[in-house]
C-alpha cells in the first residue's frame, strides 16, 4: 500500500475541515484533507445549509407569486410549480460551491484525498478509496461532523420516512407531511413543503417550538407559522412511525395515529465519530459520541486534535469554521481566540429568526439584572415598503454596565441584521454605543438602532 507524508492531515472535508485545511496551508503547513464523499463541503454544503436555503428561497418566491404580489399591484394568473426545475437549481448551486472548494484547495496547495479515513496509529490514517493508501502526519485534526439523530421507534427507509437529507429531494409534493421535531431544521423544511402545497403537521415533545430560542421570539414565531398553515402539536410524544404501503402511520402517545404521505424525522444531530478507528489510538468519546478537547483543541492523545460538531457545543457551520481556523492558527503559534458567548444562530424561515448571546430566560435564571429594548418591524419604514412588517428586534443589556448581553430578532433579513449585534458584542459594546451609531435611513438596520435606544426608554419611532 502506498504511503505519503504531510505535516497535517484533516480528517473530514466539512466546514470545520476544509476551512482548517485552507488556513493551515496559508500558514505554510503541508496539509492534506480527507473526505469519503465525492464532493467536499460536508453536510452543510452538500445536504444541509446550502440546499435547504435554495429550497427555502424558491418556495418563498412560489408563495409570493401565488399570494404576495397582488398587494403590490402585480396580478399573476396560472402559476405552475415545476418541482424538477426547482430541484435542478438547488443541485446547480451545490455543484458550484462544492467545486469551488476543489479550486481553493488547488490554489492554496491543500492535497485532497477521497475515501474513508481511519486511524491506524497516532501518526497514520488509512484511506480506503479507489486507491487505498496510508497517510503519515505529525498532527491529525478530526473534523468528522455530525449526522441526523435517529429514533429507534421511527423506521426510516430514506423514502417515505427519512431525515433532513431525504426531505431535500422528495420526488413530488406530499399531500400530508408529518415533521417530528419542532427545531430549526424541521421548521425550515416544513416551511418549504408547506409553501409548495403540503399539509404539514409538526409534532414536538416539548411545550414549545424552537427550544433554545428566546421564548418571546419563539412564541411570535409559533403564531406566525401557524397563520402560514403549519399545524403545531406540542407536548406530543411519538411512539412509532412506520410505512404502510405508499402511506405512513405515526403513532402518538395518548392520541390518535396520524396517516400521512411522508415523515421527516428532525430531532437533532449526533456526532459522526463512529468508525474512525479511534480505539486504535486509545481515544475515547463520551456516551453521546463527542470528543473532549482542551483549549488548544487537542484531544487526550498528543498531536491529535478535533473541532466542529464532533466536539459538541452549538452544531453550526460558522462555529465549526471558526474553531478550525483557531485550531490551526494556535498550532502555528498565533494566539487567536473564539468567543463562544457570541455565536449567532439563524432560522431561515419567513420571517427569519436570528439570535446571539443570552436569552431573557437565561438571564432570569442566572439572576442577572437587565434592561430591555424592543423595536417592532411595523414601525420601520423600510420594512413597510418591503411588505415585511411582522416581527421585532429585542436587545438585552446589563442593568449596571449597559453592556449588550443578547440580541434576538424575528423579521425580514434577521440573519443579516444579527451581524451588527454580534460585532458589537464581540467588542463589548453597550446599547448606548449602538444607539449613538448613525444608521442609514430607510433601512431595516434602523430597527436595531431603535431597539438600542429603547433600552434607555428613548425610542423615537415607537410608542
Amino acid at each position: 500500500m502506498k504511503t505519503v507524508q504531510h505535516d497535517l492531515v484533516v480528517l473530514g472535508g466539512g466546514p470545520a475541515g476544509y476551512v482548517a485545511a485552507i488556513r493551515a496551508a496559508q500558514l505554510g503547513i503541508d496539509t492534506a484533507c480527507i473526505d469519503e464523499n465525492p464532493r467536499f463541503g460536508g453536510t452543510c454544503l452538500r445536504v444541509g445549509c446550502i440546499p435547504s436555503k435554495a429550497l427555502l428561497e424558491s418556495s418563498h418566491l412560489y408563495e409570493e407569486a401565488n399570494h404576495g404580489l397582488s398587494e403590490h399591484g402585480v396580478q399573476i394568473n396560472g402559476v405552475e410549480l415545476h418541482l424538477d426545475k426547482l430541484m435542478a437549481r438547488k443541485e446547480k448551486i451545490v455543484d458550484t460551491l462544492t467545486g469551488g472548494i476543489n479550486m481553493l484547495f488547488k490554489k492554496r496547495g491543500v492535497t485532497p484525498y477521497q475515501g474513508r479515513g481511519r486511524f491506524r496509529d497516532v501518526n497514520t490514517i488509512q484511506v480506503d478509496g479507489e486507491e487505498p493508501l496510508l497517510i503519515e502526519a505529525k498532527r491529525i485534526l478530526i473534523c468528522a461532523g455530525s449526522h441526523p439523530a435517529k429514533l429507534g421507534s421511527v423506521e426510516e427507509d430514506n423514502d417515505r420516512i427519512g431525515n433532513s437529507t431525504t426531505a431535500l429531494s422528495f420526488p413530488d409534493v406530499p399531500e400530508r407531511l408529518v415533521v417530528i421535531g419542532g427545531g430549526y431544521i424541521g421548521l425550515e423544511l416544513g416551511s418549504v413543503w408547506n409553501r409548495l402545497g403540503s399539509e404539514v403537521i409538526v409534532l414536538e415533545a416539548m411545550d414549545r417550538i424552537l427550544p433554545g430560542i428566546d421564548n418571546e421570539i419563539a412564541s411570535i414565531a409559533h403564531r406566525t407559522f401557524k397563520r402560514q398553515g403549519l399545524d403545531f402539536r406540542t407536548n406530543t410524544f411519538v411512539d412509532s412511525a412506520k410505512r404502510n404501503g405508499e402511506k405512513c402511520v405515526v403513532a402518538i402517545k395518548d392520541g390518535d395515529p396520524i396517516e400521512c404521505d411522508r415523515v421527516l424525522l428532525s430531532t437533532g444531530r449526533t456526532p459522526a465519530t463512529d468508525d474512525l478507528g479511534l480505539e486504535s489510538i486509545g481515544l475515547e468519546t463520551d456516551t453521546r459520541g463527542f470528543i473532549a478537547v482542551d483549549n488548544q483543541f487537542e484531544t487526550a492523545v498528543e498531536n491529535v486534535y478535533a473541532t466542529g460538531d464532533c466536539i459538541g457545543g452549538a452544531m453550526l457551520a460558522h462555529k465549526a469554521m471558526e474553531e478550525g481556523i483557531v485550531c490551526v492558527e494556535r498550532m502555528a503559534g498565533i494566539q487567536s481566540h473564539i468567543n463562544y458567548d457570541v455565536i449567532p444562530a439563524i432560522v431561515y424561515t419567513h420571517p427569519e429568526i436570528a439570535t446571539v448571546g443570552t436569552t431573557e430566560e437565561q438571564l432570569k435564571e442566572a439572576g442577572v439584572q437587565y434592561n430591555k429594548g424592543v423595536s417592532p418591524f411595523g414601525a420601520n419604514g423600510r420594512a413597510r415598503t418591503l411588505g415585511e412588517h411582522e416581527g421585532r428586534v429585542k436587545i438585552l443589556a446589563d442593568q449596571e454596565t449597559d453592556r449588550v448581553l443578547g440580541v434576538h430578532i424575528i423579521g425580514a433579513r434577521a440573519g443579516d441584521l444579527i451581524a451588527e449585534a454580534a460585532a458589537a458584542m464581540e467588542f463589548g459594546a453597550s446599547s448606548e454605543d449602538i444607539a449613538r451609531t448613525c444608521h442609514a435611513h430607510p433601512t431595516l438596520a434602523e430597527a436595531v438602532h431603535e431597539a438600542a435606544m429603547d433600552v434607555d426608554k428613548r425610542a423615537i419611532h415607537t410608542a
